[in-house]
């Protein structure tokens, strides 16, 4: 059982399953899957590059683990768009589940970011989203299919989680 977690465009984090890198195409919604790894190799961040309509919005939850578990700063840490699936990999390279003591590290790390560090995370992400100048409006909105990969997911603790 490979145990992942899915962040949701909109803030919520979930606990599901994927078993393949395909699994984890289809979470992210098929799109060109592109992964970034923390920088002790433990934590591999899944995500789509593309900027489909209902990928355009920064996950600011997702980009601020990938801020607590990486070298980068505020103003240099990349915004990941979309849903972003965090998983971890065996010696082989391959695919494996995070295990409860990397859940609970992640959480620790979540925990760890400064006031500071997510202000100036902020800015970033105001600063991207006025350059690229297109606003989402009402018709742009996802189609609802993005809904059939999130029913296979299950709410994950929210004393870990939540804000």
């Amino acid at each position: 059982m490979n145990t992942v977690l899915y962040f949701s465009v909109y803030g919520a984090v979930y606990e599901t399953r994927a078993y393949t890198t395909a699994d984890i195409n289809q979470l992210v919604h098929d799109h060109g899957l592109h992964c970034l790894t923390s920088a002790d190799r433990q934590f591999d961040f899944w995500f789509s590059p593309s900027a489909h309509s209902c990928q355009r919005h920064v996950n600011r939850k997702a980009t601020e683990l990938l801020l607590a578990t990486t070298a980068f700063t505020p103003k240099t840490v990349p915004l990941l768009r979309g849903c972003v699936v965090v998983a971890t990999h065996d010696a082989d390279g391959e695919l494996d589940g995070l295990s409860w003591q990397q859940l609970d590290r992640l959480a620790r790390r979540d925990r760890s970011l400064t006031k500071q560090q997510r202000r100036a995370l902020g800015r970033h992400i105001n600063r991207a989203d006025g350059r690229r100048n297109d606003p989402l409006t009402p018709a742009a909105r996802c189609d609802g299919s993005h809904h059939v990969a999130v029913s296979r997911v299950r709410a994950t603790s929210r004393r870990a989680w939540s804000e």
